[in-house]
């Protein structure tokens, strides 16, 4: 009898960064190529991260704030912190 293979786990963390990365880059209206380009992925790997599917690294993260004029917080968190 053959195995089922799952779907890997998402963290919730994950889904709630993506979709805020989403929400940024609309808002600001960065290409996905140009956000692609900023962080040193491909587009299609900024899709996934978009969806929760793919962890965003910090250095990433950091890449992708300064791409879109953003402070840190605003991909981590819904609160402004200052």
């Amino acid at each position: 009898m053959g195995q089922v293979v799952g779907f890997p786990s998402v963290d919730p963390a994950d889904v709630r960064i993506g979709a805020r990365l989403k929400h940024w880059r609309t808002r600001r209206s960065v290409d996905l190529d140009v956000l692609a380009q900023a962080v040193q992925l491909s587009p299609e790997d900024i899709r996934m991260i978009e969806a929760g599917r793919r962890h965003l690294t910090t250095s990433q993260m950091a890449a992708a704030t300064q791409a879109l004029h953003l402070p840190l917080w605003a991909l981590v968190s819904d609160t402004p912190a200052y």
